[in-house]
């Protein structure tokens, strides 16, 4: 049997629902594996429950889902060392100096300079979307309220800066996960796909060119013209009845007392990361190419044929290892703090690896209920090829808006997106764009995602206000994004 009918959409649909009236996105994928797994065992409860048990171990049978399970942890432990070293801290003074320089300007280039430079500084720190948001947050608050750039604008870069740059550059736990979810998919070579999916990742590339026309043009427009009239004529940072969201618990890891912050504490290791990502790809693709080829040929096709889950977890691995010897060489930190603070990072990210978990488990019994190969039967006699990146866009949308979170859209849609555009002959790397840019989409809309709250955490800006003066832009590129999925799903073929 290729699917169970109407039974192989009921796990999905249900955990969709209940993240959506919960907002506990782990119960709701939890919910669906064990109903899921129900349904696979004939409506047996007690077999599906020990089916859904052993689901969750079989998720590590498959080396890659381990091995970016691994890199998702591993990669706190690294986040943790150059914030504990003083390295954000270093690359915070190294900008506030940059800074210095702008201060004895005035006028409209040093309004956009200011700007420019917080945009900048989101893209540049993608390792982790919430390092980037709270990083730009507390580096530029106090330039921005003395240039009057009202406290929404700086959110508002913040936020749109901060995801779209994680998706778009995947040396970090965001590429690890989607990786992951695209090797379950049955594609053995995921950084390949990658590279497919990335000129279709509509929305995330409209966001950051959104911020960067924005200040460019000065061209503000909604609610954040208003605001930004307010700051800059009236002097007024907030609207008069705002309430600025400010929380002492939601902070960075302090950098060890005594310690000199050096931007090179951070610079190194990441740039170890992401220079060792394409070794570490023509690694492990080498002896999959023709022994006979030239050397640089080989090198690029050796990159194509690469593991990248293999090949993430061995350059945070060498990145870790790069900065252990980098903060002892130092004498920043003997060698009983690194184990300790690279515990305490591990422990951070492990709701991120636990996501990952069920992201796999459920994509597994997915397969199992031939969910997508049911949804492309039942809709291809009224649905066009052409038409699935936009509903898979739009349906990924509403689920992270619902839900506040872009990682559990990706879990749930992931897999009935690939399988429905495999059997409708649609462009495969469209529609993975399109459940990728949806999430992003949906999540910069949604006054409960974590990401969007720690955009006004870290402006120190009244919550609400963050969502009505970001709604604009958002909606607007999200159209423009949908137009052009309307339009690439007819014209497009891959």
């Amino acid at each position: 049997m290729e699917h169970f009918g109407f039974w192989s959409v009921l796990p999905p649909v249900l955990a969709i629902i209940l993240a959506i009236r919960t907002k506990q996105v782990f119960v709701a994928l939890i919910f669906g594996i064990w109903l899921g797994w129900v349904i696979v065992n004939g409506g047996n409860i007690l077999s599906g429950t020990v089916a859904t048990l052993q689901a969750l171990v079989d998720v590590f049978k498959d080396d890659g889902n381990t091995r970016t399970i691994m890199f998702s942890a591993l990669v706190g432990a690294l986040i943790a060392y150059i914030q504990r070293s003083g390295g954000v801290q270093g690359f915070v003074n190294r900008v506030e100096s940059w800074l210095q320089r702008l201060e004895t300007k005035q006028g409209t280039s040093n309004r956009q300079a200011i700007q420019w430079l917080a945009w900048v500084t989101g893209i540049l720190v993608f390792v982790e979307s919430s390092i980037s948001v709270l990083t730009v947050g507390s580096l530029y608050r106090p330039v921005f309220d003395k240039l009057k750039i009202s406290r929404e604008k700086l959110a508002y870069i913040a936020d749109s800066s901060s995801a779209p740059a994680c998706i778009l550059i995947p040396f970090n736990a965001w590429g690890a996960y989607v990786m992951g979810l695209i090797l379950l998919q049955g594609y053995q070579d995921p950084v390949n796909m990658m590279i497919k999916v990335f000129p279709f990742n509509f929305y995330p590339l409209l966001a950051l060119g959104m911020v960067a026309f924005i200040i460019w043009s000065g061209k503000d427009f909604g609610p954040m013209k208003k605001a930004e009239t307010r700051a800059r004529v009236e002097g007024k940072l907030m609207a008069d009845d705002a309430q600025p969201v400010v929380s002492s618990e939601i902070t960075m890891m302090e950098p060890k007392s005594g310690t000199v912050p050096k931007a090179r504490h951070m610079i190194v290791p990441i740039a170890t990361m992401v220079i060792m990502m394409p070794l570490m790809l023509a690694f492990t693709g080498w002896s999959e190419v023709d022994a006979n080829t030239h050397w640089l040929a080989h090198f690029f096709t050796a990159i194509g044929k690469g593991s990248g889950s293999a090949s993430v977890l061995y350059s945070v691995i060498t990145a870790i290892l790069v900065a252990m010897v980098m903060y002892r060489s130092a004498g920043i930190m003997k060698l009983s703090e690194l184990i300790e603070v690279a515990f305490k990072g591990i422990g951070g990210l492990m709701p991120i690896a636990l996501l990952m978990l069920f992201a796999f488990a459920i994509g597994n019994v997915c397969r199992s209920l031939g969910t997508g190969i049911f949804v492309a039967e039942f809709t291809r006699s009224w649905l066009s090829p052409g038409v699935v990146p936009l509903l898979v866009f739009l349906v990924s949308a509403f689920i992270a808006f619902s839900t506040g979170t872009s990682w559990g859209t990706f879990a749930i849609m992931m897999a009935i997106a690939v399988p429905m555009a495999q059997t409708l002959e649609a462009s495969v790397p469209m529609a993975i764009a399109a459940v990728l840019g949806g999430g992003v989409f949906g999540d910069h809309c949604s006054p409960i995602s974590d990401t969007t709250i720690l955009s006004s955490m870290a402006a120190a800006s009244d919550h609400i206000d963050h969502v009505k003066t970001q709604l604009p832009y958002a909606l607007l590129m999200g159209g423009v994004a949908a137009i052009l999925y309307l339009i690439g799903g007819f014209v497009v073929i891959l």
